[in-house]
């Protein structure tokens, strides 16, 4: 997803943002799990339900907020799948009508597609039915919910990363991946194609 250099991260970020990217001007807040953060999500599904009728094929509480007791950036993220995320006109229109902003399209990872939310900090995230980052988003939230130690230890991580100073969030992002990694090893998930190896 980054390039070798800040200068191709960058050109990234330009190419796949829908206007400019969003320079941060403060540190990364993590904030204690809020218990409410379930109903946010309950909330934004029955609004993306209502508006997207039989289209939201799937609407799912994804990420930090979705797992209790983990601290977390105190936005919601959600997996929307579509039958096609590159069929725009199947959900931009409906959604951008209800105040959610189109942010983010990447067609060369997954043809994912980023919304803000119209009145509270979301990030929908829109994929087609079989991408595998939905899997894994799914695989991750599942083990953290059961696994106390994992979670705690990737709580530690991202109050750890979150002193350092980013200009970008997906900076930030990326620098979990390493923990998110080995905690999706525990989890026993492998990516299709991966070779396990010989016994």
């Amino acid at each position: 997803m980054t390039g070798d250099t800040d200068q191709t991260f960058e050109e990234y970020l330009r190419r796949v943002h829908v206007g400019p990217p969003t320079v941060l001007t403060g540190k990364i807040v993590i904030a204690d799990y809020d218990p409410t953060w379930p109903d946010r999500f309950t909330d934004e599904r029955s609004r993306i339900t209502d508006l997207l009728g039989p289209s939201a094929l799937a609407v799912e509480h994804i990420g930090s907020t979705s797992v209790p007791g983990l601290a977390a950036k105190p936005i919601i993220d959600i997996d929307l799948i579509v039958a096609d995320s590159t069929d725009e006109t199947g959900y931009v229109p409906a959604l951008e009508a209800a105040g959610y902003v189109l942010h983010v399209r990447e067609p060369d990872w997954c043809e994912h597609r980023l919304f803000k939310g119209p009145d509270t900090e979301v990030n929908l995230h829109v994929f087609s039915p079989g991408v595998e980052e939905h899997r894994r988003h799914l695989i991750l939230r599942d083990w953290l919910r059961d696994h106390p130690d994992d979670r705690d230890r990737y709580a530690r991580t991202k109050r750890e990363l979150a002193q350092r100073q980013w200009k970008y969030t997906t900076e930030y992002a990326d620098a979990k991946s390493a923990v998110i990694g080995e905690i999706l090893t525990n989890a026993g998930y492998v990516r299709p194609g991966d070779d396990l190896g010989g016994s």
